[in-house]
């Protein structure tokens, strides 16, 4: 599962200046798979050109050598500079486990129990139930079965100015739409909740500076950050990019520190080769201990309940969630992976213990399911499983989703080009406008229009152009918000609310806005 989702919107290939793949790194040749040893490459680059893909990263490491890290494409379209394997990504919800970690890490020195309240150390903590506050425990943080929709809040959260500890506290206006630990809804602002517990266990110690000290510094991921802050001016970073509300275009940069334990670290494929090989060596690297066996395996036991039933295209038949890690079966073996998205950027993270196998692939457009489809790909190659296209076979289960974001849109397109005139003038509409877990956001008349400001997200803006009734089509200034309809309440020539959708991979629900 992604972090975020946004649905695809134009289909078709699309030939982009690729380039040649740099140099693999670290290569094992001793024995290798045959689809990595003949097919990679050619696999790669035409699922890029489908996918329309400015830049990938790879890494696989196997019975504990790399043998295979590269760069494919491009990490900037406009200069066409090379991605290599220690290029910079937003690796976003890969996080999670090593926020996962952390916690189980504290759990065996005895600073801690995931069993302990969540107010033991977090005392202005509140769910929006009472009963489900006093119930919850670090674990629970941590296993998206809080009662929440999956991202719900995030439009609040995301890439906004709210401060963690105003983050937590908002949790309390979060209304549960399903049963406390019944049911599974990927939750952000629980994992952001339990790395804010770090710093009150370890006598000041931050989130960041504690996994910076205890994993990246003893596996020498000296090419992994922390934090989104300054990743603009770091070099050798990919740019992000989508095509998902119209033509391949560079995005903003999230800045996302505010949910950090959820989402906010950077990468490269080089460097989350050592990560994947403290994994599969049961938390040592090169013949060091770096993280106890125990903590490693308590990441990885049930948390929650995803899913009991066989999928329809994947040889696996459930899924669960640990600390920060979901787990399968997949042809008869036991897979861990993650998941990661950010504006612009798609990856994950995958290990295979009993086959000593582990895959990581970071991509710069987010818009696209092929980060997965290679994923597949890869593990298809190592355990056995006969040749399907992936890519092709992902690529048509996505055409319906293309096709229905693009004609949503050129319906809006079709009702603002009728030029109707709204029975209530613009001014009318103008005001301040307030949510419960968002806060307040402007509404101005110019022209004929209305400009949306943003008070959490300072650099967004909206603009709504008329349509019909009490429609207007809202057009995000970012586009990975979308495009999508804003519907105006008006009693007796009065402007009450307004609601507001932005793309699913955002928030799942509308926020309705009332005014005054």
């Amino acid at each position: 599962m992604r972090t975020r989702f946004i649905k695809p919107l134009l289909g078709g290939l699309f030939a982009l200046a690729l380039g040649s793949a740099a140099p693999a790194t670290a290569q094992n040749t001793s024995a290798p798979n045959r689809f990595v040893a003949d097919s990679l490459d050619r696999y790669i680059q035409r699922g890029m050109r489908q996918w329309q893909i400015p830049g990938l990263a790879v890494v696989v490491v196997k019975d504990g050598q790399v043998v295979v890290s590269k760069g494919y494409g491009v990490r900037d379209l406009a200069k066409k500079e090379p991605i290599d394997d220690k290029t910079l990504f937003l690796i976003a919800s890969n996080s999670k486990l090593f926020t996962g970690t952390a916690l189980a890490n504290l759990e065996q020195q005895k600073k801690l129990s995931l069993n302990d309240a969540a107010t033991k150390y977090l005392p202005g903590f509140q769910l929006y139930d009472p009963v489900s506050t006093q119930l919850t425990t670090v674990r629970d943080l941590l296993g998206h079965h809080l009662g929440t929709k999956t991202f719900q809040g995030d439009f609040a959260f995301w890439d906004s100015n709210f401060t963690r500890e105003e983050i937590i506290e908002r949790m309390r206006t979060l209304k549960p739409v399903y049963q406390f630990r019944q049911d599974y809804g990927y939750c952000n602002a629980g994992f952001l909740a339990a790395g804010e517990i770090i710093p009150r266990v370890t006598g000041g110690t931050t989130w960041e500076n504690y996994v910076e000290q205890t994993m990246l510094k003893p596996l020498g991921m000296a090419n992994t950050y922390m934090l989104t802050a300054g990743f603009e001016k770091r070099p050798n970073i990919a740019l992000p990019y989508s095509n998902a509300y119209g033509p391949l275009a560079v995005l903003p940069i999230d800045q996302i520190d505010n949910l950090g334990p959820a989402a906010s670290m950077v990468s490269s494929v080089s460097d989350l080769a050592k990560w994947l090989q403290c994994q599969l060596d049961s938390g040592k690297y090169q013949g060091q201990q770096v993280l106890p066996w125990a903590a490693l395996r308590r990441t990885r036991d049930p948390n929650t309940l995803v899913s009991t039933r066989k999928s329809s295209f994947l040889p696996e038949h459930f899924r669960t969630y640990g600390l920060g890690v979901f787990a399968a079966d997949y042809n008869g073996r036991q897979v861990f992976w993650h998941t990661g998205g950010a504006t612009g950027y798609v990856s994950n993270t995958c290990f295979v213990p009993e086959e000593r196998l582990g895959i990581a692939v970071l991509t710069n457009q987010d818009n696209q399911s092929f980060f997965e489809a290679l994923r597949y790909q890869l593990l298809d190659a190592y355990l056995g499983v006969p040749y399907v296209d992936r890519s092709r076979q992902l690529w048509n289960r996505s055409q319906a989703a293309r096709d229905e974001t693009r004609q949503n849109i050129a319906q809006l397109n079709a009702r603002v080009a009728k030029k109707n005139k709204p029975a209530v003038a613009l001014k009318n509409y103008a005001g301040q406008y307030t949510h419960p877990v968002y806060g307040p956001i402007t509404i101005e008349a110019k022209g004929k229009q209305l400009i949306i400001r943003f008070s959490r997200h300072p650099e967004l803006r909206a603009t709504l152009d008329y349509m019909d009734a009490q429609d207007f089509r809202a057009t995000y200034s970012n586009l990975t918000y979308g495009i999508y309809p804003a519907t105006f309440v008006v009693d007796n020539g009065q402007v009450k609310s307004v609601e507001l959708r932005v793309n699913d991979g955002i928030d799942q629900d509308p926020y309705v806005f009332t005014k005054g």
